[in-house]
């Protein structure tokens, strides 16, 4: 397997104090890679500054090669790095369809002139996106919504949305930032399954949760952040039974 994306000694600190202190770590090609730890162990802070929203003060980030730290957001995304949000951004008076397609359009290569003429350029970009959003909306099981306005659906769903909203240009990787916060329990387990779908489908996931049973069910590595650091890091059944995992989330020595 592959190392698809290598972050190394990435820092970030807030007037003086440390969220995150040198974290290094790699995702495999084709991995759900999870990244776990207490509030303000730093873990959001990492995503953002991984993916533009946040400029780290050192590190290096590589994507299949290409260096993006330093990057904005829109130039890390359009190389290959899309990522997903804690709060759920969805277009919820459009149908699921159009919100796919909307989020396409900042990656279209069609210019202001292929618009107005119509051009066969365009028209080639049009079918082959809307191909693309029938077939994530199937691969997540929400076909039968596909022209019914998002706001229809339940939370966990539009989380759905999210996901392959992100997924729509073909990124190398994408990063979800708590996909199953907020999410009815009934509704985790169809979120998983769908993740695991999109993975055999040949899609690499970070995923960002405090949902530790959720990690532990879907990954195939976990890291556990703490206080800025990287603790430890292994499959699910190791880290769980790491006592240092236990210390750092209840400040008690196992």
């Amino acid at each position: 397997m592959s190392v698809l994306l290598k972050v190394d000694d990435l820092a970030k600190a807030y007037a003086g104090v440390h969220a995150v202190d040198g974290v290094s770590f790699e995702v495999n090609d084709n991995e759900i890679l999870g990244i776990i730890g207490p509030n303000g162990s730093g873990k959001s802070t990492t995503i953002d500054c991984l993916t533009g929203f946040q400029p780290a003060d050192r590190g290096r980030v590589v994507l299949d090669g290409r260096q993006l730290d330093g990057l904005p957001s829109w130039r890390i995304a359009r190389a290959g790095l899309t990522r997903t949000f804690q709060t759920v951004r969805v277009y919820e008076q459009m149908t699921l369809l159009d919100n796919l397609l909307t989020a396409m359009e900042p990656f279209d290569s069609a210019n202001w002139i292929d618009a107005v003429l119509r051009t066969a350029r365009l028209r080639r970009e049009e079918a082959a996106a809307r191909q693309r959003a029938v077939e994530l909306i199937e691969l997540v099981g929400l076909t039968r919504y596909t022209e019914v306005p998002v706001s229809i659906l339940s939370y966990g769903q539009k989380k759905l949305v999210a996901l392959i909203c992100a997924l729509m240009p073909k990124p190398r990787l994408v990063i979800l930032d708590e996909p199953v916060a907020g999410v009815n329990p009934t509704r985790v387990r169809e979120v998983e399954e769908a993740i695991r779908r999109l993975r055999d489908a040949g899609e690499t996931f970070l995923v960002i949760e405090h949902n530790i049973e959720f990690i532990m069910n879907l990954c195939d590595r976990v890291i556990v952040f703490d206080q800025g650091r990287k603790l430890t890091e292994g499959s699910p059944s190791v880290v769980h039974a790491d006592p240092r995992v236990l210390e750092a989330y209840l400040g008690v020595r196992a």
